[in-house]
């Protein structure tokens, strides 16, 4: 058995394309996680390389120089990549939904001075929700634009920036006091559009933190940015219109939790994938341990659990694509898909024994990958949370 994703369904047109990526994965992916991953520095090299191929403007209309692919392929490109190492997805997903957010949500302008720089990598996008003391409770974020004489002035502190120290483009959710509120938390947020100097600890009023050392999903930056008085003009909101940003944001994470739900099922491939090969080389009592029932019933519960999730995900994107309201189907198969990467590199631990907690073999990293999917675009509470409410019609 070999990874699913190769196997997704997509139009003829565009296999070429998924097998490009199968390759690139394959060959370059998996050779660079080996040199980047435990010393946690930058693939700069992997970066370039998905820009010239075009997937930094998977879904970017071809009018301003993307792809103008569809959800359910720019998916199955995630779970591909995921499979070889689930780091070089995020640099894809933030920069993904900052272009979501200005081709469904920009004025024209917006539109025409960014999406083109997106699409060939040149422009690098990072999405900003979080802050120190606001995580998922996002009636809670204190950071805040104030408006004076054409321009706003943005202070406060944003924590957990994907990407943000060499993306230029930051979609930002901050607090536009008095702007297109009515008083309620969630009504006076606005997603404002900031310009930095990609790389550089300070941009204008912007200082960016060092690395966030993690536990898993390194070789990406994860910092804080703070804020002071960094000013930006008026056309740096989003739309022209401030006080549209909960909604505005609440969008592009719907893409964000299908996102992590592609990159956790590519994960769970790939523990289920060498799970599969070590099972049938590793002997014990003069037999490979796949012969053992105990280990071939973990990988018939593994198999059937990630084919499930693969479906899921895949459903969520269509639903997605299609313009249906999605977050109950894309809470679904974030929760489901995560969950089961989770038991699934547990799994493959397990059956790897000792060797299995060894750097030695993938799915040691692969188990300090999989809690990020738990706890990434909203952690697993907060999704049965909302798959409740829909449920229950309590929104």
């Amino acid at each position: 058995m070999t990874a699913t994703a190769p196997g997704a369904q997509v139009a003829p047109e565009y296999a070429e394309l998924l097998a490009t990526v199968r390759r690139f994965t394959r060959n370059d992916v998996v050779a660079a996680c080996a040199t980047h991953e435990a010393a946690d520095t930058y693939p700069a090299e992997l970066v370039a390389a998905m820009a010239d191929m075009g997937l930094f403007g998977i879904t970017i209309p071809t009018e301003h120089g993307g792809l103008g692919l569809d959800l359910s392929l720019y998916t199955a490109i995630v779970e591909e990549l995921a499979w070889g190492w689930m780091s070089v997805t995020g640099f894809l997903n933030t920069h993904f939904m900052v272009s979501y957010l200005i081709n469904t949500f920009g004025t024209d302008d917006q539109r025409q001075r960014f999406l083109p720089r997106l699409a060939s990598g040149q422009l690098r996008g990072a999405y900003s929700m979080s802050e120190p003391d606001a995580g998922s409770d996002v009636a809670a974020l204190t950071t805040s634009a104030r408006h004076s004489d054409g321009h706003w002035l943005i202070n406060g502190t944003k924590a957990w920036v994907t990407n943000g120290r060499m993306a230029g483009l930051v979609a930002m959710l901050v607090r536009t006091p008095g702007h297109g509120g009515t008083g309620r938390p969630h009504d006076d947020l606005t997603v404002v559009l900031v310009e930095k100097e990609p790389g550089a600890s300070h941009s204008g009023g912007i200082t960016v933190g060092p690395n966030v050392h993690k536990l898993g999903y390194r070789g990406i930056e994860t910092v804080e940015l703070a804020l002071n008085d960094h000013r930006v003009d008026d056309d740096a909101v989003l739309g022209g219109i401030a006080g549209r940003g909960f909604a505005h944001m609440m969008a592009a994470v719907e893409l964000g939790r299908v996102n992590i739900a592609a990159r956790a099922t590519g994960v769970a491939q790939r523990a289920l994938d060498e799970s599969l090969a070590y099972a049938r080389t590793r002997t014990t009592f003069g037999k490979p341990i796949a012969n053992h029932q105990a280990i071939a019933f973990m990988l018939a519960d593994m198999a059937t659990k990630v084919t499930a999730a693969r479906l899921m995900y895949r459903q969520a994107a269509a639903d997605k694509h299609k313009g249906d309201r999605s977050d109950l189907m894309a809470s679904m198969a974030k929760l489901f898909c995560a969950e089961t990467c989770w038991q699934v590199c547990a799994d493959a631990l397990r059956i790897h024994g000792g060797n299995g907690y060894a750097t030695d073999y993938p799915v040691e990293r692969l188990y300090r990958d999989a809690p990020l999917m738990v706890i990434g675009d909203g952690t697993s509470e907060i999704q049965k949370l909302v798959i409740s409410r829909r449920l229950l019609d309590n929104d």
